[in-house]
């Protein structure tokens, strides 16, 4: 794509000052529009957020040794995953619950991603079933979360087959959500989506969930939802049963130690997600920027790698590629665009990204996505 005109794009941005342009705005608008339980369910992190803060400030440890008199007149930023290219290397983080924030949910979000051909992780305890959301946008990429139930695996494997079914081309496993974090917000406000029925799209709607209720009401739906998402004893023969059971490629989420991807790649898992779920679980982590350089060194490019959590805006996305990432999942920012503004929010998170990425690689002298690694980087 050629690269944006700056001249340009400020007399369009001067258009359009009803939009934020900074995550921290953003937020603000989001905040100002979401209900307060809401909001402090999807913007705080666990414990005292010392792994929050820890992944947003780790980007600025990390520096770009920029090259000079390239020609980056045009800057190709597609990447080919899985035997599919994708215009970009941003992909939709799985948020849950999309309702807080917007009431068309995960269908704004969906027809969003579509219009900026950027995948989207359609997550477990969407509002929205699957199916409703690849009825939306039949034709768009895809991929769908799976919270594995060991109480129940039979659940599992029938939401991996209806992802399938539905045209969703990859399965992600979140692995760091055995139980719920510490998060002391949600303590304070007393405040869960799940109880209230807002996360129950996916298991509404599926058969084998329901023929193992007593009963359909409202009460054995969200209780039987709670003792299905957690899963303190999924080990890694979990993830091998799951890869047999579809043809899709199974991506791990929730990596953050070099042993662990390692053997992800002995279980033959197609792909890992480097993340700490934003800081919501594990308070005191490592940052999952801090974390990538060591799991790319222990994967040696057998697998993809994708880097979640932390990522704020264009330049972060170049400075995870760098060091190794093959795609960068963007989360909040992109609800808090929901919040702000629906699909039109979401869309215009996503076009700025895109905007400030192409602009931050051709400075940096790199007009080939393909050619990241050979982008200095040091640490500061």
């Amino acid at each position: 794509m050629t690269i944006v005109n700056r001249d340009l794009l400020m007399k369009n941005m001067s258009k359009e000052q009803d939009f934020p342009l900074t995550f921290e705005e953003w937020e603000q608008q989001a905040a100002e529009n979401m209900l307060p339980g809401g909001f402090g369910y999807a913007s705080t992190g666990a414990g005292r957020g010392e792994t929050e803060k820890r992944n947003a400030e780790a980007f600025s440890k990390w520096a770009i040794v920029p090259r000079i008199l390239q020609d980056v007149s045009t800057v190709d930023m597609s990447v080919k995953l899985f035997g599919r290219s994708y215009k970009t290397p941003f992909f939709l983080a799985p948020i849950g619950v999309q309702v807080l924030a917007y009431e068309e949910a995960e269908r704004a979000t969906a027809k969003a991603a579509a219009v900026m051909e950027i995948p989207l992780i359609v997550s477990t305890v969407s509002t929205c079933s699957l199916e409703e959301i690849a009825e939306a946008v039949p034709s768009a990429p895809k991929w769908f979360q799976l919270y594995f139930s060991s109480v129940h695996p039979e659940l599992s494997y029938s939401m991996v087959e209806r992802a399938e079914k539905s045209g969703y081309e990859a399965i992600v496993i979140t692995v760091d959500t055995v139980m719920a974090g510490w998060r002391e917000q949600d303590i304070r406000s007393g405040f869960s989506p799940l109880a209230l029925g807002y996360g129950k799209g996916n298991y509404v709607n599926d058969p084998v969930f329901m023929k193992s209720l007593p009963n359909h009401d409202q009460e054995s739906v969200i209780a039987s939802i709670f003792e299905n998402i957690q899963h303190p004893n999924l080990t890694w023969k979990d993830i091998a049963e799951v890869k047999k059971r579809t043809s899709l490629p199974v991506l791990i989420k929730g990596i953050l130690h070099p042993e662990d991807a390692k053997i992800a790649v002995e279980y033959g898992v197609d792909g890992i997600i480097v993340s700490n779920h934003g800081g919501r679980q594990l308070d005191g982590v490592i940052a999952s920027i801090d974390a990538l350089p060591e799991i790319v060194e222990a994967v040696k490019g057998q697998i993809p790698i994708l880097l979640d959590s932390g990522v704020r805006r264009g330049i972060d996305a170049v400075k995870a590629l760098a060091l190794g990432a093959a795609g960068v999942l963007i989360g909040r920012p992109f609800l808090y665009g929901l919040a702000a503004a629906g699909q039109k929010g979401v869309e215009k998170v996503l076009e700025r990204f895109i905007q400030e990425t192409e602009v931050s690689l051709a400075l940096s002298g790199m007009a080939d996505l393909k050619q990241i690694s050979k982008l200095k980087m040091v640490r500061q």
